[in-house]
């Protein structure tokens, strides 16, 4: 499964992806690409998208994972209010 999401503006973020259900395997694939000056959060909930807590944040293009112990929790990623300035943002989970 993955989400993908083109970003050009402050508030726009991807839509949610659970993490597998079988918790020490839940790995999440970040890509972060483009031309731009933006600050681009990822972020989890616990509570299915009701509650964001920010986990990691990138200022230039980047490929990463995370290792989630938990399992059933969800991510998204994007850029908060006022974190945007200029560019195109291509940002891109998988699982």
């Amino acid at each position: 499964m993955n989400v993908e999401k083109t970003i050009t503006a402050e508030n726009v973020f991807s839509d949610k992806i659970i993490c597998a259900v079988i918790p020490e395997t839940n790995m999440l694939n970040s890509s972060v690409s483009g031309t731009f000056s933006a600050t681009v959060t990822l972020q989890r909930s616990f509570d299915n998208g009701s509650n964001w807590v920010d986990v990691k944040t990138f200022t230039a293009p980047e490929e990463g994972n995370v290792l989630d112990s938990e399992s059933s929790v969800v991510y998204r990623i994007g850029v908060k209010t006022g974190e945007f300035t200029s560019g195109s943002i291509s940002v891109r989970l998988s699982n």
